[in-house]
């Protein structure tokens, strides 16, 4: 067999690019190595270029792997290039849109992940550094996939055998006690130390922030694998919460990346490629929401200025047609989302609605989070109203276009004396509001629950009907993988339980009574 190995070269070019100038919006995808380049990088431009590809942040990674694919199936934006007749929006996607999450992802993580693991001997604080940022990329490659490499990825070989998601999960889970440990201990030991400060653009450098992190990312993982293994789920959620650092509590705390231009920026305003989605915008409208200014524009549809969503899985007549609808209220300067504290207080809702400790009540835990929410967009003030309000439910689709009824009557204001699954509906619901611009998350979160409600596909140019209401449940495997990794892709398949295909569930999507 034809072995693909990891360019070095090429992206440790890359990295050292990256860490002269972390705001370089060019894509050096065929550069090649400069003569006066050095041929043995700082250890720490391996880490700037792991952590720029966790979420990948460079417009046009972003572009291919989040905003074509999670931003629209999570319902935070959309396209509008009307130049685009296949696309995953309505489920069938070229074969170098589907190549390009696998390729660009592993080749560009892992021959930076080598690099740290061989001049660490796998051991140590910087290794466990790395670790962490492993499982924070890849949990999101085996959330859009399903089996992936993992286990065997180990020497610079991407073409090995793939892991079943249960053992991926597994396998990741073991990293992150291992991540978790080693920098708990260095943080006792060493308190405010920050050797890394230099080549860390998410928290410059302060490893306590890292652990609660890497804490509030167990608990994500645990929560994703709830319906398929409720034990372990259990087991790793008291961990996350019970650990003496513990998890992301406050908005101070929150993992952003440090990476200029905003990607999403560009996805709306340079490349004119993205529109906010209808489905987000009927929410926060039935709502009332005050965060609605700082997430949307205004847009300008048949003369009225207002907030404007654009439906998701239609045919664009025209580009100029679809810009009149809101763009994202996201700008050069600000910085790339991972997690927030507001999420790590819904799933800690959650999980106390499931019967387990995770240090307050379901409700209190539900309101913390629209509190953490509200304060970290700067619309405290309308906390009070805000969560009180038990009438107010997600509006239709007025669109002249393509209108829609509402999908989901679930209100605001908490409420004990409901079903779990009413509690679980209104839990997501504002989780997803709040993890806004989250859109792979946000979609992995809707697979798993069923919530929140979304519109259905109006165009599926797939031949399974069914993804027109349930929408894609995975992403197809890389086609370049049936022929460069023949008989692994073969096993990956068989691994799934099913066909290569947007249908096919993937092992923690078990949830068997989803609307």
């Amino acid at each position: 067999m034809k072995y693909r190995y990891l360019s070095k070269i090429k992206y440790a070019a890359i990295s050292f690019i990256t860490m002269i100038s972390i705001s370089s919006c060019m894509d050096y995808e065929d550069i090649n190595t400069p003569d006066y380049l050095p041929k043995e990088l700082p250890m720490g431009a391996y880490f700037i270029q792991m952590q720029n590809i966790v979420y990948p942040a460079q417009e046009n990674n972003y572009q291919m792997c989040e905003s074509l694919i999670g931003d629209v199936y999570g319902r935070y934006m959309t396209i509008t290039n009307s130049g685009w007749e296949s696309s995953f929006a309505t489920f069938n996607a070229p074969d170098n849109w589907l190549d390009f999450p696998f390729e660009k992802v592993f080749s560009t993580f892992y021959s930076a992940w080598v690099e740290v693991k061989d001049r660490t001997d796998a051991k140590g604080v910087n290794y466990a550094w790395a670790q962490l940022l492993r499982v924070a990329a890849m949990q999101r490659m085996t959330d859009l996939y399903g089996p992936i490499p993992y286990s065997k990825v180990a020497s610079g070989n991407i073409e090995v055998p793939y892991d079943s998601q249960e053992e991926v999960y597994k396998n990741m889970f073991n990293d992150l006690d291992f991540a978790i440990s080693e920098l708990t201990a260095y943080v006792l030991s060493y308190p405010g130390e920050k050797p890394m400060e230099d080549y860390d653009r998410v928290y410059g450098g302060d490893y306590s922030k890292w652990v609660k992190f890497a804490n509030s990312l167990k608990l994500r993982m645990a929560m994703r694998i709830v319906y398929a293994n409720p034990a372990l789920a259990e087991e790793k959620a008291l961990e996350a919460v019970n650990h003496p650092i513990g998890v992301i509590r406050t908005n101070e705390e929150n993992a952003y990346i440090t990476y200029a231009p905003n990607p999403i920026k560009i996805m709306w305003e340079d490349y004119t490629d993205s529109r906010v989605c209808a489905d987000i915008v009927t929410y926060m409208k039935g709502y009332n929401d005050p965060r609605m200014s700082k997430y949307f524009q205004m847009g300008n549809v048949g003369g009225a200025s207002g907030y404007y969503g654009l439906r998701a899985g239609i045919t664009i007549p025209n580009k100029a047609w679809a810009l009149t609808y809101s763009a994202p209220a996201i700008y050069t300067d600000e910085k790339l989302l991972w997690m927030n504290a507001a999420e790590v207080s819904f799933l800690k809702s959650e999980g106390a609605m499931r019967g387990w400790n995770m240090g307050g009540t379901t409700a209190a835990l539900y309101n913390q989070g629209i509190k953490l929410s509200f304060d970290q967009y700067g619309v405290s003030g309308n906390y009070d109203t805000y969560i009180t309000n038990s009438i107010a439910k997600p509006a239709a689709y007025d669109d002249p276009t393509f209108p829609e009824a509402a999908r989901s009557t679930i209100t605001i204001k908490w409420e004990d004396a409901v079903s779990e699954e009413v509690m679980l509906e209104r839990i997501i619901t504002q989780k997803w509001i709040a993890m806004w611009p989250l859109g792979q998350e946000a979609w992995s979160e809707q697979r798993r629950t069923g919530y929140p409600r979304f519109f259905p596909t109006k165009v599926n140019k797939n031949t399974d009907a069914s993804l027109t209401t349930k929408l894609a449940a995975r992403i197809p495997f890389a086609p370049s993988e049936r022929i460069n990794n023949a008989t692994n892709y073969s096993a990956a398949v068989s691994l799934l339980g099913g066909t290569d295909a947007y249908g096919t569930k993937i092992w923690w999507d078990k949830k068997s009574n989803k609307p």
